[in-house]
């Protein structure tokens, strides 16, 4: 219905409906003697000589048809409703909702004996199902820790507990609501009966009785948050000490997973708690609440940047500690991975402290992956005058590295020619390593190997340049290789 200021479409729709509800209990009444009788300016519903209603071109208007189909309509719905009202308080109509609600408390009873039956057996089956894997996990060694197989079953039986409980409220919902909207007389409450039900929490607002649902609430949403951070802990234990296989997740994500998982639970625990909070819709809460997140995003920007790049190390797996690593400029072991820095270890015995979001916008070089399976390629290169066969230069590069002893043999060493210069060419010697503790006294040796070969075969290296060939070539004779204060025995290496 449409209304007007003096007379709004609340009242209207009521008086009109209170017509129509008259007429429909009195049982002498026939819904065919309704009628529209055309007036001035109006249509009117009318039974007899009583009106029910007035149609007006206002109300054609907005529902942009003519007044008189619009009467026509509200005839034939009227008459609909009166003719159901009365079919639905004939005793054959009752007799029949009464055998449906029949039928729906005994389906309901049965409903709960067989599932309070299977419950019990579910329950038997999870302590042995659980009983038995456990037994069979000691047997392997690889147990979680003893007193977790109770919690365990403890939250396996709550979430069988919390399943069972909302299947009866759904179930008894429906009951109630079916066996309320068979009967005419309650038909109106079993339409209205989950609204009935939220009710109460729509029309809470000030003091602390109105507030008791919503500290009932936040008390359930609180428990039941710590139960599932403790169940999601539990099964990330598992994969952490390998009882809980997942394919394609690695070991050590488990706990970086798991803290972002709690965070993420907390925050959505505290989104849907919100509300809930006596006040939280007060403009002076919001206005609290507004400043104190400019506050923390302002101030903590670089931190959740840093939080960010950290996690995003973790899933990349660019490198884990004790790998040797190249951020930049700076190399060293990694000692420490934490959230916001990574801690390094230089050859120097310096510990360097590089922020996660340095790491993540940098290239990282990882020394230790390839090396593991002895595949890191160490190289050096030397410049040598064109008037020297690059034969004989790349085996005296291959009897340098075969002199060096931390030389990997397999896979052998080899030899690039990487440029042809304006005065030499470059050549690059390149060796497997699989140490990269070792790397600075391979480095060593093959240059001191290489200075020795070159020397012995006369030939000059001029790395990296040089501009007129000197009247002697620029090598060390081998008489010369040990003159003070230089001992005959081979220097050690040091790194």
């Amino acid at each position: 219905m449409r209304g007007v200021s003096a007379f709004p479409a609340e009242r209207r729709a009521k008086e009109i409906t209170a017509r129509i509800e008259q007429m429909a209990a009195n049982r002498t009444f026939d819904p065919e003697s309704l009628q529209v009788v055309e007036k001035q300016g109006k249509s009117s519903i009318e039974a007899g000589d009583e009106g029910i209603m007035l149609v007006i071109d206002e109300d054609a208007r907005l529902e942009n048809i003519e007044r008189k189909v619009l009467a026509g309509v509200y005839l034939i719905r009227i008459r609909e409703a009166i003719m159901a009202y009365c079919h639905a308080r004939t005793p054959g109509a009752i007799i029949r909702s009464a055998v449906y609600i029949a039928v729906a408390t005994i389906a309901f009873v049965v409903f709960l004996w067989l599932g309070q039956r299977a419950m019990r057996r579910i329950d038997a089956l999870l302590d042995s199902r659980l009983h038995k894997h456990l037994e069979g996990v000691e047997s392997q060694a690889l147990q979680i820790v003893r007193d977790k197989h109770k919690q365990l079953l403890h939250g396996l039986l709550g979430a069988r507990r919390l399943l069972w409980f909302a299947a009866c409220a759904f179930v008894g919902l429906w009951y109630i609501e079916f066996s309320l909207g068979m009967l005419p007389w309650t038909r109106w409450l079993g339409h209205r009966l989950y609204t009935l039900l939220l009710d109460p929490l729509r029309i809470m607002s000030v003091g602390l009785i109105d507030a008791i649902p919503d500290f009932i609430f936040l008390t359930m949403l609180f428990f039941i948050v710590r139960y599932f951070l403790k169940v999601l802990r539990l099964f990330f234990v598992g994969v952490a000490e390998g009882t809980i296989g997942l394919r394609s997740f690695a070991a050590d994500w488990a706990w970086p997973t798991y803290k972002l998982l709690r965070v993420f639970v907390i925050a959505f625990a505290l989104v849907v708690a919100f509300t809930y909070i006596p006040g939280s819709n007060t403009d002076a809460f919001k206005g609290i609440s507004v400043f104190v997140g400019i506050i923390i995003s302002l101030g903590s920007s670089s931190v959740i940047a840093n939080i960010i790049a950290g996690y995003t190390m973790v899933y990349r797996r660019a490198f884990k500690v004790g790998d040797r690593i190249r951020v930049g400029d700076e190399v060293g072991d990694v000692t420490e991975t934490r959230l916001l820095v990574t801690y390094l270890r230089t050859p120097k015995n310096e510990e360097i402290v590089v922020p996660n979001t340095l790491i993540l916008s940098r290239s990282v070089v990882n020394y230790s992956t390839l090396a593991r399976e002895g595949k890191l390629i160490l190289h050096t290169i030397v410049g040598i005058g064109y008037e020297t066969p690059w034969r004989q230069v790349e085996a005296m590069l291959l009897q340098a590295a075969a002199q060096t002893p931390e030389v990997k043999k397999d896979p052998s060493p080899f030899v690039l020619q990487k440029d042809l210069g304006n005065f030499s060419v470059t050549y690059e010697l390149n060796v497997f390593c699989d140490d990269t503790q070792k790397m600075g006294a391979i480095y060593t040796a093959l240059h001191r190997n290489i200075l020795d070969v070159f020397n012995e075969n006369g030939v000059q290296i001029m790395t990296p340049s040089y501009e007129s060939d000197p009247p002697e070539a620029k090598v060390v004779p081998k008489e010369r290789w040990f003159v003070s204060p230089v001992k005959r025995d081979e220097l050690p290496l040091r790194c």
